[in-house]
C-alpha cells in the first residue's frame, strides 16, 4: 500500500486550492483511501512538479477580497 503523502499540515492554499503541506488537492485527499495503487502512484509522481503557494500571490488575493486574479 502506497502511505499517504500528508506531512500534518493540513491547510488548503486560497489561490491554487491545494493543501499546504501535502499539495493535494480536496478530491484527492478526500478520495486517497479508495483510490486504486496505480492513481496514488500517478499522484505522488505529480506532487513534487506542483506549484509552491506564492506569498505575492496571496497579497494579491487578499487585497482583492479573495477574488480571482
Amino acid at each position: 500500500m502506497i502511505a499517504s503523502p500528508c506531512v500534518n499540515i493540513c491547510q488548503i492554499d486560497p489561490v491554487s486550492r491545494l493543501c499546504l503541506g501535502c499539495r493535494r488537492s480536496l478530491d484527492e485527499i478526500a478520495r486517497w483511501a479508495s483510490m486504486a495503487p496505480a492513481e496514488r502512484q500517478r499522484v505522488m509522481a505529480e506532487l513534487p512538479g506542483r506549484p509552491l503557494p506564492s506569498p505575492a500571490k496571496h497579497q494579491a488575493h487578499a487585497r482583492n477580497g479573495g477574488a480571482a486574479d
